[in-house]
């Protein structure tokens, strides 16, 4: 089989736009305990700025998945990409959490079109192990973002407060901008599906009826969902429950974001001889080796240290979970590609947005943390059944 490869701008420039996810998300991370003093407001109500980004960027795919099935993917992405970096701009200038708040939820939706429209664009051009190869690489280059992020965010903060990070994230969404110009549109005239909302609607529902659609996104979703709970409440757990700095969490937050890219470039290496499906397999059980890890670790009050392993294992699994499960998901897709995206982007994001803080009104812990992450793996594990062939008649 012919080994395609993407060119690297292109690589570079959709591994970007995939990549609005964890700079939305990730980049102020180190200053929520800031922003939270600055803005006179409660805890929950602090991680609730990021709880309704993830909320954006679930919608936001439902909806500018079927859009970029009908129009095309190039205006739906332009469009997004320059309303995340004026949304962005306009969350450095709020006097209240609550005019922040809508500012998130709008930037996540601005932010989702980046993410479902680079997906989609892979599956116009790439079928099978080459797919699951370049989402790989996608993963590679996007998972660069919560590295440097965080870890860009304490380093600002040295020269900035929190309003100063909102300025560099629409400073990026500029330039992810510019590099959108440069694409071409990947969906012909010809393939693109008319129609209304109740056409939409239809593709939608085609789409989560589908056996071989529903099974991997389950697992990715709720496997990935452990990942956001650490992102919601680790930034808590860490600095305020274990004493980090906002350097020391940063450089903690960026190592684990390296495991994401080692095992995303893993994947790449073995996706062609074992295949997306086992590999998925793969990050399932690794991941929940870490769950309980740091479920026994947290419940020993063991050092800040001990904790670190278990938790590094549960957010490097994803870089075998992510590009392997939208493969498998958006395999027998292709005339519904943009649909298909939105709406695997819409249950990965979903679960992240509504269960940190349904677990953190009862307090941020890391125990409540470590049962919440345990959780969501075993029901990824557990949705596993729903890759198995259905048994004949």
């Amino acid at each position: 089989m012919e080994r395609a490869r993407l060119p690297l701008s292109q690589v570079l420039v959709l591994g970007g736009l995939t990549s609005f996810g964890p700079l939305a998300l990730d980049l102020y991370l180190p200053a929520l305990p800031a922003l939270t003093r600055d803005l006179g407001t409660t805890e929950s109500l602090g991680q609730a700025t990021m709880s309704l980004c993830m909320v954006g960027l679930a919608g936001g795919q439902l909806l500018f998945g079927p859009l970029s099935d009908r129009f095309g993917r190039r205006v739906p992405l332009l469009a997004g990409v320059g309303a995340f970096a004026v949304t962005s701009a306009l969350c450095a200038l709020v006097p209240s959490i609550e005019l922040l708040l809508v500012l998130r939820l709008l930037g996540g939706l601005a932010g989702a079109c980046g993410i479902v429209c680079a997906r989609a664009m892979v599956r116009d051009l790439y079928d099978g192990a080459t797919a699951a190869r370049m989402f790989a690489m996608l993963l590679v280059v996007s998972g660069a973002a919560p590295v440097v992020a965080p870890v860009l965010g304490s380093q600002l903060l040295r020269v900035t407060d929190w309003r100063g990070l909102f300025w560099v994230l629409a400073g990026i969404g500029v330039l992810l901008l510019v590099a959108a110009l440069t694409r071409p549109e990947t969906l012909p005239v010809e393939r693109r599906r008319a129609g209304g909302l109740a056409r939409t609607a239809a593709s939608l529902r085609v789409v989560a009826a589908d056996r071989t659609f529903l099974g991997p996104t389950l697992v990715l979703a709720l496997t990935c969902t452990g990942m956001f709970v650490y992102i919601a409440m680790g930034s808590y757990v860490l600095q305020d429950g274990y004493g980090l700095g906002a350097q020391a969490y940063g450089a903690v937050f960026a190592v684990n974001a390296v495991g994401i890219l080692v095992a995303g470039q893993v994947s790449a290496w073995l996706v062609d001889r074992h295949g997306p499906r086992r590999l998925l397999l793969a990050g399932v059980v690794v991941a929940l080796a870490g769950a309980v890890g740091l479920l026994v670790a947290t419940l020993l009050a063991t050092p800040v240290w001990v904790l670190l392993v278990p938790l590094f294992l549960v957010v490097a699994a994803v870089g075998l979970v992510l590009p392997n499960g939208t493969a498998l998901a958006l395999a027998g897709q292709r005339e519904r590609a943009g649909a298909a995206s939105g709406l695997l982007g819409t249950a990965q994001f979903a679960f992240g947005a509504v269960v940190p803080p349904l677990v953190s009104t009862g307090g941020v812990t890391a125990v409540a943390m470590a049962v919440t992450i345990l959780v969501s793996v075993l029901a990824g594990a557990a949705a596993v059944a729903l890759l198995r062939p259905r048994a004949p008649a």
